[in-house]
């Protein structure tokens, strides 16, 4: 798996076309109003003289946190970073062994910071992993729901305090299922049943609240044939009350050749909450990355 992208999209749907001037002939007058209007892309831009449009690069800046506790391990991943306020939280799956998606070796990990440079582990003390409580879990023993657990802080002005962290998580046997916290440390099921059940989630499942839209949005794995078929890709669905969803509609992406998309990062653009931003990876069957030697090394 490598590469990554960035597309850009209005919160109404469909998405923006990426790759063509929406602009076109200049006749196409948009009012923005007073809101601000990032240039992620030509839909605003008419014409570009002496100047274009260019995606930064991010700058390598060494590693904040190891996964070095005996629940954590090699095969950490689906990392969620979110700002509470002042603060800035950090979930991801703790696997120390590969295995079945899902299993109940699966743990979901927090990590705490002040200015999302500096990390720590705190001693949460609420579920018995590796024989001891004094670990940073606040999700154990609930498979398959620590494989790819997606915390979102809830912006919606109505949101009950005990509910303002939720999140998403599942797999494809299990459907998604909705979690609700009042600190983002202590979890539980909104329900006894999945919200979402059409879809492969077999990586991370994102969902936030759209102050543009007036709803919850999730995006998600799907195919583009159906089952595991075709192409991995993108699809989201919508929410009133983040139980009840509507049908997955597929992302569109223009004329751009089809490939594997991978997790999807998609969020609003906190300037403009009206502009959505996805980071999906890019998969590439067939790849391989480790040698022989390293696989069975790390048991794989």
């Amino acid at each position: 798996m490598a590469g990554f992208g960035a597309l850009a999209c209005s919160a109404g749907w469909p998405p923006v076309r990426l790759v063509a001037d929406q602009a076109g002939t200049g006749h196409d007058i948009r009012s923005i109003g007073s809101r601000l209007e990032p240039f992620f892309d030509p839909h605003l831009i008419d014409r570009l003289d002496g100047a274009r449009l260019k995606l930064h690069e991010p700058q390598p800046a060494g590693p904040v946190l190891q996964f070095d506790r005996p629940w954590e391990g090699p095969f950490c991943g689906y990392i969620t970073v979110l700002q509470d306020k002042d603060a800035f939280r950090m979930y991801y799956r703790g696997l120390p062994k590969a295995g079945a998606d899902g299993s109940e070796n699966e743990v979901t990990c927090c990590a705490e910071s002040t200015d999302g440079v500096r990390w720590t582990k705190p001693d949460l003390g609420l579920h018995e992993v590796h024989g001891t409580r004094r670990n940073n879990v606040v999700l154990a023993g609930m498979a398959p729901f620590s494989h790819n657990f997606s915390p979102f802080v809830d912006t919606r002005p109505e949101t009950p305090a005990d509910e303002r962290f939720k999140a998403l998580a599942g797999t494809s046997k299990s459907g998604l299922a909705a979690f609700v916290s009042g600190d983002g440390r202590r979890w539980r099921e909104l329900r006894d049943a999945p919200v979402l059940t059409e879809g492969a989630f077999d990586s991370q499942n994102v969902a936030f609240w759209s102050e543009a839209e007036g709803c919850y949005a999730a995006y998600f794995r799907t195919w583009t044939d159906g089952g595991f078929r075709g192409y991995r890709t993108i699809s989201r669905s919508t929410s009133k009350d983040f139980l009840e969803w509507s049908s997955p509609v597929p992302m569109r992406f223009g004329d751009t050749p089809p490939e594997h998309l991978y997790t999807n990062q998609t969020h609003p653009y906190f300037r403009a909450p009206h502009v959505y931003i996805a980071l999906p990876m890019r998969f590439m069957p067939g790849r391989q990355v480790l040698t022989g030697a390293q696989a069975r090394e790390l048991g794989v």
